[in-house]
């Protein structure tokens, strides 16, 4: 079950076109916290369209604060371009970390390939960090790595990156270890894309998933 916390001046628009979410509206911190307090949300997710200001930065430290599964991303990242060390002081549960190259380099300063860059960062500030494009490495703190080659160009067009996200947090919210969670969202990111095939539009990639899930059952079961 996905609860999406939209403001109050836009929940209307919300509620009225998303048919499978829960919408609840919130105004200010406080209102989040509340909305955090229930137990049963066990994965927060955080970033896309959330603008780049001092309250998306109070909400991720809320969401931080639980010490529940959260994935953050867009500005939720950008957010704390200014103080980075803010961010990575208040992960202590179980995080991953999701941006593109723009996002990555406002967090963190290291030279080396990305292989190397990806490590590095997964390590400084103890979350699994997914370092996307056309070769996304997934990197946890404790060194491990992953890189990921089947990403089809078809990816690089607006909120790809959004619905990976989503991805990640569903995969967290069915138990998965962080590590494995991204590297699996990752993955089956690229392969809904390939299964699309030309003309993709964000929206497409849930659409699309089931049938790679489906072919993936298959192999398992013969």
């Amino acid at each position: 079950m996905v609860t999406l916390a939209a403001p109050a001046s836009v929940w209307s628009i919300y509620a009225t076109s998303l048919i499978d979410a829960i919408v609840r509206s919130f105004v200010g911190l406080s209102d989040f916290e509340a909305l955090l307090s229930d137990k049963r949300r066990n994965v927060i997710a955080i970033g896309p369209g959330a603008g780049v200001n001092a309250s998306t930065r109070q909400f991720v430290l809320a969401a931080l604060a639980t010490k529940r599964a959260t994935v953050l991303d867009a500005d939720a990242l950008t957010s704390f371009a200014e103080a980075p060390q803010d961010l990575f002081q208040a992960i202590v549960g179980p995080c991953v970390l999701t941006p593109h190259a723009g996002e990555f380099m406002r967090l963190f300063h290291f030279e080396g390939d990305k292989l190397q860059r990806t490590r590095s960062a997964a390590k400084q500030s103890n979350a699994v960090v997914v370092l996307k494009g056309p070769d996304t490495v997934i990197a946890a703190p404790d060194g491990r790595a992953i890189v990921n080659s089947n990403a089809p160009a078809q990816l690089a067009t607006g909120g790809t990156g959004d619905v990976l996200t989503g991805f990640v947090a569903a995969l967290l919210a069915q138990g998965m270890a962080p590590f494995e969670a991204a590297a699996a969202a990752v993955w089956l990111h690229g392969a809904a894309a390939t299964e699309y095939g030309l003309g993709l539009i964000a929206q497409d990639l849930p659409n699309a998933l089931p049938r790679v899930l489906q072919k993936l059952k298959h192999i398992s079961d013969s």
